[in-house]
């Protein structure tokens, strides 16, 4: 993961001050973040050796038990009021080859007019190939919370959720790429967006800060993937919902934020296994 650039001193001295400055301007989101990393780390330790947390071997040994649709994924889509954006984005990603469905996570106060289900159906019409219909289904949620992203979709038939934003979007070559590599190691989260965390050393272990991408590309290193752009198994979505604790879907749901890494801490707590950073193919 490490690596080395061909740059002189006086360019590595401007980089660290951008990096410094970069660091300070997610000030904000350390602190928001911090408190769900420190909180499910420490839960974690506290419970390492006890069978009855969360639960996580037997739902992690559950993963296994299902072998079934592997040759196909669903994209979970989390939406906001950006109807440009997401009739862009659907449009593209319906021509994405092993797309079996389009789950569009709603939480506006207001459901999705006809006529953007109209244009949304059309766009997926136009562009699914291999004489495969990609799947168009809205989610409807009636409380406004970045929780709802991970709600369990009972009916969903494919093993592998690839969960995006509606602003974000990357080739299907690319995405297929990822896709493959999360089948080769289907418990853990594969994705594009790196990050990490550290114990802060002026306040002792069980206290961590968390870095932005500019601490991914000094240190050369990540701990995290961010659910913004990450392939994992529908099973988290259950776990999710039914086993992460209510004080923390309270703060992601008061403060809007760190649902990514709750998620991301999940899988770390329910596996043990690293998250797989997948560089972008084009």
């Amino acid at each position: 993961m490490r690596g080395s650039l061909p740059v002189n001193r006086r360019t590595v001295f401007k980089l660290r001050q951008v990096g410094i400055s970069t660091l300070g301007s997610v000030k904000i989101r350390i602190l928001l973040c911090g408190c769900v990393a420190l909180t499910l780390l420490a839960v974690a330790n506290r419970n390492r050796d006890s069978s009855s947390f969360m639960r996580w071997t037997d739902d992690v040994d559950s993963l296994h038990s299902s072998s079934s649709s592997r040759g196909r994924y669903a994209i979970v889509m989390n939406t906001w009021k950006r109807y440009d954006l997401l009739k862009k984005s659907i449009s593209h990603y319906a021509s994405c080859p092993r797309l079996e469905s389009i789950h569009l996570v709603w939480s506006e106060p207001d459901p999705p007019s006809d006529s953007l289900k109209r244009f949304l159906n059309h766009a997926i019409q136009l562009n699914s190939g291999n004489g495969h219909r990609v799947q168009l289904v809205f989610d409807i949620n009636k409380e406004d919370s970045l929780n709802n992203r991970f709600k369990e979709i009972r009916d969903l038939k494919t093993d592998a959720v690839f969960s995006i934003d509606d602003d974000v979007i990357f080739p299907c070559s690319s995405v297929e790429f990822a896709f493959t590599v999360w089948q080769s190691a289907p418990d853990t989260m594969v994705g594009y967006v790196p990050r990490m965390h550290w114990v802060d050393e002026k306040k002792g272990k069980d206290n961590y800060i968390y870095g932005g991408w500019w601490s991914v590309w000094w240190t050369g290193t990540y701990s995290m993937i961010l659910s913004k752009a990450a392939f994992f198994h529908k099973k988290y979505l259950k776990l999710y919902t039914d086993e992460m604790p209510a004080s923390i879907k309270e703060y992601i749901t008061r403060n809007r934020n760190c649902e990514d890494i709750a998620m991301s801490f999940l899988v770390a707590n329910a596996t043990g296994a690293p998250p797989i950073w997948v560089k972008e193919v084009l």
